[in-house]
């Protein structure tokens, strides 16, 4: 600094250390706040259900005793509190302004509450949107809260950079859907999050597909799935699927949304919640492998042993040998399941067992054969060969469910649902 300066370094052209010595744009939250955990939610595209997805995490919040908050940072498309069915405006004192509270006592701020009539659009340029989000922070007395869910509007503009340098983000959950542009998009995103040094702590895929209500069979209205290459590919460890579910958004359309259930954003709670930190020293991650002479093993349903990858940092810490303890699609799922395990490779495997895999939130990477260790080390250097659409060949297999590995699924073959009844798959009308 020279003798000279004026401390107004937006006037100034000289190279010193005050200028170079990183800046910080935290604001300071309001002295009657004290808040922990703060999570943004964000999205590459609009229509994806971010706001959804916000509003849930933040009920499985408080369903584990937390004290949680919602930020609405969606400004022009403010839409939290329809969901909880919140319609009050919220009060200002001479010491900030209050946040209103759904019937279980989720803190919610959404530039709704402010409105005279909700459904008056907000016209407003980036510098007051952005500043709006900031007083969100800094006026808002939440008081004590364990964990604030930001909902950030989609795209990578000024709002999200304003949550991400004004708010201190713990990190961030993106959300999409099941798209051939979905890598593109999480990308950006998660370059954002990255130049922004906020960790990114899972993805959630919605609308990934629809289950049947009659006979269960689960359906990928918009195509399959690649969600796990591109979790992998940005290194994202939690991958969620949330379905197609008409009651869910019955429930968010009626303001009924603390009622819902479902479990599949529970694994993306406990990050969310910071209950992962407890456990923090053990295995990260644990593949199996159908195994059989130290080859992957091609038969699901007749594997007799798994190879079972104890994963730390990116490398496998130990493996075990263990019996399959069981032979069809549930029990062999419910096996894997018991033992921990997030993601199997294996050869070839039937509808029914990959419908039990799904179910139990295991992973799978199918279609691959050679040597067990080899694929396992191709799985974590992201360059393993697999198959996504998998059938197994071997027509005899039973897996002990009185149908072979390749049943039908519903509408394969030309049948609907409501035509056929093949193997107990579906039955009556929908």
């Amino acid at each position: 600094m020279s003798d000279s300066c004026t401390n107004n370094c937006e006037s100034c052209g000289e190279n010193c250390a005050s200028r170079q010595s990183p800046q910080s744009f935290l604001e300071p939250q309001n002295a009657q706040s004290n808040i922990g955990r703060v999570i943004a939610v964000v999205s590459g595209k609009g229509g994806v259900g971010k706001s959804l997805v916000t509003s849930l995490l933040a009920v499985l919040a408080q369903r584990r005793g937390l004290k949680a908050a919602i930020l609405d940072a969606d400004i022009t498309g403010p839409s939290i509190p329809k969901a909880f069915g919140v319609h009050t405006h919220a009060v200002g004192t001479e010491d900030g302004i209050l946040p209103a509270e759904t019937p279980t006592g989720i803190e919610l701020m959404s530039v709704n509450l402010l409105l005279e009539n909700e459904t008056d659009p907000v016209v407003w340029r980036g510098p007051i949107i952005a500043g709006t989000v900031k007083q969100f922070w800094t006026d808002v007395i939440w008081g004590d809260v364990d964990v604030m869910l930001v909902d950030c509007p989609p795209g990578t503009g000024d709002v999200p950079l304003t949550v991400f340098q004004s708010l201190p983000v713990d990190g961030i959950i993106v959300v999409t859907s099941p798209q051939e542009l979905v890598s593109m998009i999480v990308g950006k995103a998660v370059k954002m999050a990255q130049l922004m040094n906020v960790p990114v702590l899972g993805i959630v895929e919605n609308m990934s597909y629809f289950e049947c209500p009659d006979c269960h069979s689960r359906h990928s209205v918009f195509g399959e799935s690649h969600i796990d290459d591109v979790a992998r590919e940005h290194g994202i460890e939690r991958v969620a699927r949330m379905p197609i579910n008409p009651k869910l958004a019955a429930a968010a359309d009626k303001g009924l949304l603390e009622l819902f259930e479902g479990d599949w954003l529970d694994k993306l709670a406990d990050a969310v919640c910071g209950e992962e930190e407890n456990t923090k020293g053990g295995p990260t991650m644990k593949i199996a492998v159908t195994y059989e002479n130290g080859q992957v093993f091609q038969h699901f349903g007749h594997t007799e042993q798994f190879k079972v990858y104890e994963v730390e940092n990116g490398a496998v810490a130990k493996s075990t040998v263990v019996p399959s303890g069981g032979s069809g699609h549930g029990a062999l799922a419910g096996f894997l399941k018991e033992q921990g395990v997030q993601t199997l490779i294996c050869g070839g495997i039937g509808g029914g067992a990959k419908q039990a895999l799904d179910d139990a939130g295991i992973a799978l990477y199918g279609g691959v054969s050679g040597g067990a260790d080899e694929a396992v080390a191709a799985f974590l250097a992201g360059t393993l060969a697999h198959d996504p659409n998998v059938r197994c060949s071997h027509h005899d297999e039973s897996h002990g469910e009185g149908h072979d590995c390749g049943s039908h699924d519903c509408h394969s073959h030309g049948h609907d649902c409501h035509e056929h009844n093949h193997h107990g798959h579906c039955h009556g009308q929908h």
